[in-house]
């Protein structure tokens, strides 16, 4: 799903007593796009539709259906199904209509009124109707992914009002995302889901709104995506200049080497490269020289958030925080950086790195009256110290480090006997699994595992396929995972599912590490219900401050660009959007440029 954005006040604020009628919602400051735009500026509305795109996934898959806790789905997104709104890549937190063409909301913001456009059609030619807007909330909040249950859980209800509006009620009237929350909703066909089983898996291509349909599917192994012709949103002012190619063709491999011969050999067009040493040492083919291959790092002001090993603290042996902060001690990123990434990227200090939500310095002004609320219930440190991870020469000589960290394992009762790290009271050794769905981690958590042994670990890396790996995830079997936690400009609600008591048991919740402390569920509490930009802003410093000394993770790197790399076949727009989610999985606003392509198979 995508993040959420909070604290959404109104493009222009009504009189007092009135309410919002307007095109769009958005934080703080006025829209950008007035009623009467025609396209957002980071697309080029004139852009060719026609071509097409190949890209290379890696694992596997065995469902079409994405919004459900069972199974491995294809990454459909918006293109078959749609949302009542459409975030702009431009703007931090601001959405404009797509399947709605207005949105009303009152002074006390209990409630939001959507009302669809008339012209909004299923794929089959029926209308999308409130109907099924009320069976998309149902559905999800019943029987769809617990990270749909808890993200909708203060939509109370939702109710026709007439015969293209749809009234959703909130269960508090002080949380000001909701209208936003209930925008992001995927509306999926009420008539085609009667009479099939929503949580079940199936190969069957879905119904959906719209550009794309799925042509051809192959379990496993591939899928074909259509760009629908006579689309009845195509020339909406959030889509214009967007949804380009005529075909997107997904191919799954069970390798990332084997998906990046299969670009060089021009089996696919376009990859997202993650891999530094991919990135530096795997494209350098005559091709690249020539031009014909392009590789670009395309800068980008999104928040990164945290990728980093995450602990499972349902693991007894994990649950003193002195133990996470001493494991802490034997990753050694100095190293990694200078051996392993060729220098890219930069060390993570923050669950909110990259955006003004991060935490710095010492906490100060209304940050520090939030956390003076809670003395005695935090650790000490986040009132002294800013938080910053175990620091290295990058020689791989860290024992001044090893010494910090068994000075930690023996406050918290471990000690070293015959070599190996055990409980001084239980005598259970310290053993613990690095779970892996991606061989290529091998080499970055190898020396970890190096270390984690210096100290008297029994640590073992253990790669399982994808499937595997999702499933012991969502059951919380595992004591330590490599995953990343991204995060918007604007958190809200879908923290709930992140950090909160109410799912730490919940099989398949966002709540990875098992936090179930009040403290944290306050905060969360609080960063939901922020008055305003600033009181967000405050909130989540001193929120990200009580994770960062709470020892949950041992923080990883980030990069502020996009690494693509593609065959020059592609046209894109001039301006490239700040806050973009495009290039992970696909480029949504470039499209096919015959000439080029027609000049590429002339060198071949």
């Amino acid at each position: 799903m995508r993040i959420a954005l909070s604290l959404v006040l109104l493009a222009t604020l009504p009189l007092h007593g009135e309410n919002y009628v307007g095109h769009g919602l958005t934080l703080g400051s006025p829209l950008k796009y007035g009623p009467d735009f025609t396209h957002f500026e980071y697309v080029n509305p004139a852009a060719p539709k026609g071509g097409g795109i190949r890209l290379g996934l890696r694992g596997t898959f065995d469902s079409l259906n994405p919004y459900i806790l069972k199974g491995r789905s294809l990454p459909l997104g918006a293109l078959i199904y749609e949302t009542l709104t459409e975030a702009a890549d431009d703007e931090i937190s601001a959405s404009y209509g797509r399947l709605a063409a207005q949105i009303e909301i009152p002074p006390d913001n209990s409630w939001v009124i959507y009302t669809l456009h008339e012209e909004a059609r299923w794929h089959d030619g029926q209308p999308v109707t409130p109907e099924d807007v009320i069976f998309s909330l149902e559905i999800l909040k019943t029987k769809g992914h617990p990270g749909y249950r808890s993200y909708y859980a203060d939509i109370e209800n939702a109710e026709k009002t007439s015969e293209r509006k749809v009234k959703m009620t909130f269960s508090t009237a002080d949380n000001k995302e909701l209208p936003y929350i209930a925008g992001q909703l995927p509306i999926l066909p009420k008539h085609y889901w009667e009479g099939r089983e929503f949580a079940e898996t199936t190969l069957e291509p879905p119904l959906g709104s719209g550009p794309y349909k799925i042509a051809a599917v192959e379990g496993g192994r591939f899928a074909t995506f259509k760009r629908v012709t006579d689309y009845w949103g195509r020339d909406l002012p959030v889509n214009k200049g967007r949804y380009n190619f005529d075909t997107i063709q997904l191919d799954y491999y069970r390798d990332q080497n084997v998906i990046i011969e299969a670009l060089k050999a021009g089996a696919i067009d376009y990859r997202s490269e993650n891999t530094s040493k991919d990135w530096v040492t795997s494209y350098n083919i005559p091709a690249l020289e020539s031009g014909e291959l392009i590789k670009e790092a395309l800068p980008h002001s999104n928040p990164t958030g945290m990728q980093a090993f995450w602990f499972n603290i349902r693991r007894e042996k994990f649950q003193n925080p002195e133990v996470r902060q001493a494991l802490a001690y034997a990753f050694d990123f100095e190293w990694t950086q200078k051996n392993l990434f060729y220098g890219l990227y930069e060390r993570t200090t923050s669950y909110f790195s990259n955006s003004d939500l991060a935490s710095s310095g010492l906490p100060e002004g209304r940050e520090l009256e939030i956390l003076e609320e809670y003395r005695g219930r935090v650790p000490d440190e986040v009132f002294t110290a800013e938080y910053i991870p175990p620091t290295t020469d990058g020689s791989g000589q860290i024992r001044q480090n090893l010494r910090s960290a068994k000075k930690l394992l023996e406050a918290a009762g471990w000690q070293i006997v015959d070599g190996a790290l055990v409980h001084a009271e239980s005598g259970a050794p310290m053993e613990i699994e690095i779970l892996l769905n991606n061989a290529s981690w091998e080499r970055i958590v190898g020396p970890y595992k190096s270390n984690l042994e210096r100290l008297g670990v029994k640590a073992t890396i253990r790669t399982v396929d994808g499937t595997q790996y999702q499933n012991r995830i969502q059951e919380f079997d595992f004591d330590l995972i490599v995953s990343t936690r991204g995060q918007s400009h604007s958190p809200g609600n879908e923290q709930r599912n992140y950090w909160t008591s109410a799912v730490a048991d919940t099989p398949g919740s966002g709540n990875l590490v098992g936090i179930a402390d009040p403290v944290v569920d306050e905060f969360v509490d609080r960063l939901i219900h922020a008055a305003n930009r600033a009181e967000l802003v405050a909130v989540t410093r001193a929120f990200d401050r009580v994770l960062l000394w709470g020892h949950y993770v041992v923080p990883h790197w980030h990069s502020k660009k996009f690494r693509v790399v593609h065959w020059d076949i592609f046209g894109k727009p001039e301006f490239s959007a700040p806050y973009t989610g495009d290039y992970y999985f696909l480029p949504y606003t470039w499209w096919y440029d015959k000439a080029k392509a027609a000049r590429l198979e002339q060198d071949e």
